[in-house]
């Protein structure tokens, strides 16, 4: 049986979302945005989030692995622009990297970001819109964008369904909305 959890209620892209609230550091939760298998939020965060984008020029879109590559995708399909995914593990095939590292909120734990070989060609000397599904504390996006100044692009906007915590410090990031962080009293 699953544990009875709290959530917090959100409206984005004219749905209506629970989303739960887990403890990531003593004393502090935050809401969970999962939207792996919500095919019905995907499509709809990817369409308000291509109105939003409408001016800004780009040629690829650039997503950490894993929960905003469907977002990405979607992205891509309604834009006609092709994505590219930084992965977080190294593996073989793909070849030479470039990577940087971030430390996540939900893991707590330094990761790394992978540019893969195939994928260095795409970005270098092109516009790229870098999206992820929540910008909290501003880390994985650190990374991406040390990553693409080593690959030699430009960064022409940054996107988000959620930005996290101090919404001053994310009035540059298109989200589609804004998750409060939730500390005990």
């Amino acid at each position: 049986m699953l544990p009875e959890r709290e959530t917090y209620s959100v409206e984005v892209a004219g749905l209506r979302r629970d989303l739960p609230l887990f403890e990531v550091a003593p004393g502090l939760r935050i809401a969970v945005l999962n939207i792996l298998g919500d095919t019905e939020l995907v499509e709809a965060c990817a369409r308000a989030l291509a109105q939003r984008l409408n001016g800004v020029d780009f040629d690829l879109i650039v997503t950490p692995e894993a929960k905003s590559i469907p977002l990405a995708h979607a992205l891509s399909l309604i834009t006609g622009k092709r994505y590219v995914v930084l992965r977080k593990t190294y593996k073989l095939y793909m070849g030479e990297t470039i990577q940087a590292e971030t430390l996540s909120i939900t893991t707590g734990q330094p990761q790394t970001l992978y540019l893969d070989e195939k994928d260095r060609g795409l970005v270098q000397g092109r516009n790229v819109l870098l999206i992820d599904d929540v910008v909290s504390t501003g880390s994985t996006l650190e990374g991406m964008r040390k990553l693409m100044s080593l690959a030699g692009a430009e960064i022409a906007g940054e996107a988000a369904v959620f930005t996290e915590g101090d919404p001053q410090k994310w009035s540059h990031i298109l989200a589609l909305g804004h998750l409060p962080l939730f500390k005990d009293q």
